[in-house]
């Protein structure tokens, strides 16, 4: 199996078919807002699906270890909305 490089998630703007996929998935977002499906219960859903489809991909042990780095990134605000000051 192949691991996961945090480089390669990273690189989401650097890659065309990431960032085709990104817009992708924004739309399918907004599209259930849209139908009211509440963002919280969509969002566990779309994370439910990219880790099916990632543990496919890579296999449980590349994505756990992918996974591990998750909280630092989270907590750092890379994921955030708006920038921590």
């Amino acid at each position: 199996m192949t691991h996961i490089s945090p480089v390669l998630v990273d690189d989401l703007a650097a890659n065309a078919h990431r960032h085709t996929a990104l817009g992708y998935v924004s739309d399918a977002f907004a599209e259930a807002l849209l139908d009211g499906v509440d963002g919280a219960n969509f969002a566990y859903a779309a994370l439910y699906t990219a880790f099916r489809e990632l543990v496919g991909a890579f296999g449980e042990e590349a994505v756990a270890k992918f996974a591990e780095g998750l909280p630092e990134r989270i907590r750092t605000g890379q994921f955030s909305i708006m920038k921590k000051h």
